[in-house]
């Protein structure tokens, strides 16, 4: 499909959202309307079921409900005691990673071999595709794709299924389409199919480096990603050099299979490279990096919406005059939404509803109170202007009326197709007291009064409420750039009033039901810590041993599991 038939065919549904909801919904049904998980709840009506039974028979679901049908799928269980089919009719092919974010766990999600699934999938990549050659048509030189991108560990289930990150699929599906898929970047498959992040992270931009001229974009799934990689550029700098004059991997890169890919793709010695990169670096000037080194470099593509927006900035001052573009909304459970309009910054990025890719509903939620407000859900035609909502999907992949989890604003219509605002992830319990939207807005001014007063940069946080301690209290875990430099501050170090000040800010913009919660006493003082430089690297790390995806990976804002906070707890170094 050519881009503008693709685009064309995205605006075409756009003007009959409802009706291709409907469609959508039938589709999923009529293959997998008598499933084992189904039968409770649609056993005694008659097929075709229409959309109004289905929402009022069909309870809302979480992980959770899935978890004894899962559980039997990996094992290579797929069918129930009568002989039903667990959760889809069509044959398991692998299981896709959940990001395994706030607990460091991640989540299996089935995929199914469905051919109206498979084809609403590509339809969405398609028009991603599209959208984006639409805005940067192919014509220079410059082809290639540094992208940090990381497989990752494929593991393999009791049954016998493949267990993946969602962008590891191409690679490991027998698709005829994988030597195009890696035909894009400049990166040797060695390196992507990898299992070290930080090896191969390094060879990423020795590859990029190496064929400079040849980059016509940046990209990884998330901003957080891209971040990591460039501060990995700014204390690296001097290695790759050294790498590039000698035509060798400096021995950071141990993994035989990468190394020897590099020592490839490097072709020998190349002493006016390493000269130009170490001209480039030598300055320490980090604003507008990538568009000195990637001069050709016409965008950098990733999601910098939600918890990515703290991100931005920092993207935007070492992009230079580079167009930043935004993703779309992709979930591991489905396609959700479209970003049609790229070039938008992460404060105005929104994302047009697809009404093909699953079957859509909307819990109206309460922003003040921070919960849904009642358990009854709206389809694609009952959303409101100016309203927020939790999105609950019905999947080809064997989810049915799941709660994904996601905060959304409707803030306008492309057509009769939602537009909506990505927002938050939903609290994960009514007690909640603090929304990751307080938590980035609190630390945003946070970092502009470190700077100003210290001069510091935030690299990342992340919050935790202890219910166990005799005194209940919010944790703040904040990593700080060049933490040296702010701990040896006398100012910093010595005045109890600065302190309390960085407490006071953040404290003050910790939203509604924090306040409340304080005034009342039920929540003790704030507690701010400083860790070490790298522990949520560590994290990461951990996440990872725990077969979380790299690629898909975020570094959690609203911590579930106490593992992690004992973890970043033993890398504190200051306490405000």
């Amino acid at each position: 499909m050519m881009p503008d038939d693709a685009i064309n065919k995205l605006q075409v549904i756009f003007k009959d959202a409802e009706r291709h909801q409907r469609e959508t919904l039938i589709a999923i049904l009529e293959r997998n309307g008598d499933v084992s998980y189904l039968q409770p709840y649609l056993g005694g009506y008659d097929a075709p079921v229409d959309a109004a039974t289905f929402r009022r028979a069909v309870p809302l679901s979480c992980y959770d409900d899935y978890a004894d049908h899962i559980g039997k799928l990996t094992d290579g269980v797929l069918i129930d005691d009568l002989g039903l089919p667990l959760l889809s009719v069509d044959p398991l092919l692998c299981f896709f990673y959940s990001s395994g974010t706030s607990s460091m766990k991640p989540k299996l999600i089935p995929v199914f071999d469905s051919k109206p699934g498979r084809a609403a999938s590509l339809f969405a990549h398609l028009s991603s595709g599209a959208i984006l050659r639409r805005n940067f048509p192919p014509g220079s030189s410059a082809k290639k794709v540094l992208g940090f991108i990381y497989v990752g560990n494929v593991t393999e289930t009791r049954g016998g299924f493949k267990a993946m990150a969602a962008t590891a699929f191409p690679l490991y599906s027998n698709n005829p389409n994988a030597s195009r898929f890696l035909s894009t970047y400049v990166s040797p498959k060695e390196v992507i199919v990898g299992t070290d992040v930080k090896q191969q992270m390094y060879c990423h931009l020795l590859c990029g480096l190496r064929h400079y001229d040849l980059i016509d974009g940046i990209s990884a799934p998330y901003a957080a990603g891209l971040i990591k990689a460039l501060t990995l550029l700014e204390s690296h700098w001097e290695k790759l050099c050294e790498d590039l004059e000698t035509g060798i991997p400096s021995l950071i890169v141990n993994d035989s299979g990468m190394r020897q890919s590099v020592i490839a793709i490097l072709g020998g010695s190349q002493p006016d490279l390493s000269y130009r990169v170490r001209r480039i670096c030598e300055e320490m000037l980090w604003e507008g990096v990538v568009s000195k080194l990637w001069p050709n470099a016409r965008y950098i593509r990733c999601v910098t919406t939600g918890s990515m927006a703290q991100y931005y900035p920092k993207l935007k001052f070492y992009s230079g005059e580079i167009s930043i573009v935004g993703g779309d909304y992709f979930a591991s459970e489905c396609c959700v939404a479209i970003n049609l309009d790229i070039v938008q910054p992460s404060s105005r990025t929104c994302y047009v509803m697809l009404p093909t890719a699953a079957y859509f509903e909307f819990l109206p939620f309460d922003i003040e109170a921070s919960c849904v407000r009642d358990e009854q859900a709206v389809d694609i035609s009952g959303v409101k202007l100016g309203k927020m909502y939790e999105l609950v999907v019905t999947t080809y992949r064997g989810m049915y009326r799941l709660r994904l989890g996601d905060i959304v604003k409707v803030v306008g219509f492309h057509y009769t197709s939602p537009q909506v605002e990505f927002v938050m992830r939903a609290p994960k319990s009514s007690g909640q007291i603090v929304t990751e939207k307080d938590l980035l807005s609190t630390m945003a001014s946070f970092q502009l009064m470190l700077r100003d007063e210290f001069g510091a940069d935030i690299m990342e946080f992340s919050s935790f409420v202890d219910m166990e301690s005799e005194v209940k209290q919010l944790k703040i875990f904040i990593e700080v750039k060049n933490i040296s430099g702010l701990l040896q501050n006398d100012k910093f170090k010595e005045s109890v009033d600065v302190r309390r000040k960085c407490c006071s800010v953040l404290e003050d913009g910790l939203g509604s039901i924090y306040q409340v919660t304080r005034e009342r006493g039920d929540i003790g003082p704030l507690s701010v810590s400083i860790v070490r430089t790298g522990s949520f690297d560590r994290l990461l790390e951990e996440a990872i041993r725990n077969g979380a995806p790299a690629s898909q990976y975020k570094p959690p804002k609203i911590i579930m599991n106490h593992k992690i906070v004992d973890y970043l707890e033993t890398y504190v170094v200051m306490k405000l």
